[in-house]
């Protein structure tokens, strides 16, 4: 198969075409370009989209991961040729499926390809099934270690043991295994169910034997059981019927009880008829309590009122007076004192009689007599006038500091100041007094006032004691009503309880309680049902299994059936035997065509650098260097070369599984030098001479070689 050009509305790519030639195609461009969306592409377009694959957290689903961008319908086409036809394949969106619309036509004539369908165009196309074309025709970067697939596996498996990958081989083991799984298989193969079967068989007459003596041993105790049925039913009438007995002599005694309650509840009411209501009753009651509880706490509080403060008592010096007076006086004395201290003219006065009794003696020297006379008679009278106002301010000053014990006039305000302290401490005190003493005189007359209108002349205790008489008369005549009320109800509850009982039928001579033989008769009746269902279980069981004489036929068939199919499993095994020896020497003569293939690829892509290398079972690689004596695995390679060797075994296991489909290459010469890169590209451009090589990379390295 060879393609000619891919159309694409998937991913990022908007109806674009890719144009392919014969041979090998080197496709380079940057990440991000869509490569990886081509070789998605190309096999959604051979092999169909997954639509039942979901997105996971680690991975998206491709239908979600590859929808355009753009938000058109998901479509491609692919013009190719394929045993010497131009064909073209369209998918398109159908329903909102993903590439669920199929088509398949010559590309010149538009004559349907009928043998192409959506699901085996790939299969028809290519030759092997997709995970086959993944592993071996699909080479991406990420993908160089091959991992084991299951039907790459058998198709290796069958090249490399036979040389044939059709499987004939295969398919005889498969057919010889088959027939020995169909003789013994677990439990589902035929001697298997042959020997459960005649099991089967055994068992059946054996229970059936079993069954039979244990239907004698259940009818033999169900008879019994019957007879235990009826003496108990019999006991529990007779319970009854003495049950009944008391039931109706309780019923008598409800009855007069009944009438004795009702004639005290008359008794009661004629008390009550001439009584205030008992609502009137309830309601004077709850005031005289609280009216009492009043009483009492305005007695208790009337204790604790304060006594009336006693007026404070002023200095001797304030007495009989009061604060203004107190404080003019000071205010008087203050004046006096700072004036008497602070008057000069009684010194001017004594010098001015001393200077007038020189002046006089100087007169009398000069002889002036009549001069000296006057001149020394008024400076006598000025020096004794200003002896006398001196003495006289002294004595008013030390009076003044007598009085108030200091000659220091401010501290004469302290005791005034003590004196109006306490005097309006006195005032406030005398204010709360009074404030407490008329508050409390409002409550004591209000309550006086509730007391006299609800108990008159009488005392509070006395009032109480005669409501409580008539609320307790009250309070009988609704315990009687309600008394009266339940005898009532008991009378019609018993009454209609009350079921007359006809005496036993039979004689009783048993003694448990009505509740013993109640259980006594449940598990009696429960032990009959048990054992009538399991007489009907094993009359049925006994049905089901059949008569002994067919059962003891029917095990003889199958003993006969079991000797002949362990004669055919002993053959299917001799024949099983032969075949594996047969393909143990196959193998030995084809198993190292794949692994010689890949040498040669390896040895071309390194320049002859790689010489051996075998590859496992599980398909892993050892290789060894031409300076090496063994054998080392790939792990011990480096990245580079290890991804040499995974690709010539790759390109080797293309060659066998897939030969008429496209290789398509994805990078996978990124970790190559440039030397090993170009032989790689020389051995491609040598095998695209058979073949279409699609070599998409990211380095210009591979076009420049190509």
């Amino acid at each position: 198969m060879r393609i000619y050009q891919m159309t694409a509305t998937f991913g990022k790519l908007e109806h674009e075409t890719l144009t392919l030639k014969p041979g090998l195609n080197v496709i380079t461009a940057p990440n991000e370009w869509g490569k990886s969306t081509w070789c998605a592409f190309l096999v959604a377009m051979l092999y169909g989209l997954d639509t039942r694959a979901k997105t996971t957290k680690n991975a998206l689903a491709d239908k979600e991961r590859y929808a355009p961008w753009s938000g058109s319908p998901m479509s491609g086409r692919i013009d190719l040729r394929w045993n010497g036809k131009d064909i073209t394949i369209e998918r398109s969106t159908r329903r909102r499926v993903p590439l669920g619309e199929f088509k398949a036509y010559e590309t010149d004539t538009g004559i349907p390809v009928t043998e192409l369908t959506a699901a085996n165009c790939g299969q028809m196309l290519l030759g092997v099934e997709q995970s086959v074309f993944r592993r071996a025709g699909f080479i991406r970067h990420a993908d160089l270690p091959v991992t084991q697939d299951e039907a790459l596996r058998r198709r290796l498996n069958a090249l490399v043991t036979s040389g044939d990958e059709s499987g004939d081989a295969d398919k005889l083991a498969d057919q010889l295994k088959e027939l020995k799984n169909r003789c013994r298989y677990n439990r589902s193969g035929l001697l298997p169910q042959a020997e459960a079967e005649r099991d089967a068989l055994e068992a059946k007459i054996t229970e059936l034997e079993n069954l039979q003596v244990q239907s004698e041993k259940l009818g033999l105790r169900a008879d019994e059981m019957e007879r235990m049925i009826s003496q108990l039913k019999n006991h529990l009438q007779a319970l009854a019927y003495e049950k009944s007995q008391a039931d109706a002599a309780r019923v008598a005694e409800a009855e007069k009880h009944r009438d004795q309650t009702a004639k005290q509840l008359q008794n009661r009411e004629a008390e009550c008829t001439d009584l205030p209501s008992a609502q009137r009753a309830e309601d004077i009651l709850q005031q005289l309590y609280v009216l009492r509880q009043q009483l009492q706490d305005l007695t208790e509080e009337e204790k604790q009122l304060p006594q009336e403060p006693v007026a404070p008592q002023p200095e001797p010096m304030f007495a009989e007076m009061s604060l203004e007076e107190a404080a003019d006086m000071v205010r008087k004395d203050m004046e006096t004192y700072r004036l008497a201290a602070g008057t000069k003219a009684p010194n001017l006065l004594i010098i001015v009689g001393i200077l007038g009794l020189a002046i006089s003696g100087l007169l009398v020297f000069l002889r002036a007599y009549l001069y000296a006379a006057i001149a020394g008679a008024a400076a006598a009278i000025m020096l004794v006038w200003g002896v006398y106002e001196k003495i006289t301010l002294r004595k008013k000053v030390g009076a003044l500091i007598k009085k108030y014990g200091s000659d220091n006039e401010k501290r004469w305000l302290l005791p005034l100041r003590e004196y109006e302290r306490n005097q309006n401490a006195y005032q406030t005190m005398l204010q709360e007094y009074r404030v407490l003493h008329q508050d409390f005189a409002i409550r004591k007359a209000a309550a006086t006032r509730k007391q006299e209108s609800l108990c008159g002349d009488g005392s509070v205790e006395d009032t109480l004691e005669q409501w409580l008489r008539i609320s307790a008369l009250w309070e009988a005549q609704s315990a009687a009503r309600k008394e009266g009320e339940y005898a009532q109800r008991h009378y019609e509850v018993l009454r209609s309880m009350y079921k007359p009982v006809e005496k036993p039928a039979e004689p009783d001579h048993l003694n448990h309680s009505e509740q013993e033989t109640q259980q006594l008769l449940a598990e009696c009746t429960a032990e009959q049902k048990r054992l009538h269902s399991r007489l009907g279980q094993y009359r049925g069981q006994m049905e089901a299994l059949g008569a002994m004489d067919t059962l003891c036929k029917q095990r003889d068939r199958q003993l006969r059936r079991i000797a002949k199919l362990e004669d055919t499993y002993a053959a299917l095994t001799i024949a099983q035997q032969t075949l594996a020896e047969a393909r143990a020497e196959l193998q030995r003569r084809f198993a190292p065509r794949i692994t010689k293939r890949a040498q040669k690829l390896m040895y071309k892509m390194t320049g002859g650098r790689y010489n051996g290398m075998t590859m496992g079972q599980d398909f892993s690689l050892q290789a060894r260097a031409g300076e090496e004596d063994v054998l080392h695995d790939a792990i011990w390679r480096s990245d580079g070369t290890m991804d040499q060797l995974y690709l010539a075994l790759r390109l080797a296991v293309a060659e066998e599984l897939t030969p008429n489909a496209p290789l398509v290459l994805d990078d996978a010469l990124v970790r190559f030098d440039d030397r090993r890169m170009a032989a790689t590209v020389d051995v491609l451009r040598e095998m695209a001479s058979k073949r279409q090589i699609i070599c998409f990379t990211c380095q210009g390295r591979e076009g420049e070689v190509s």
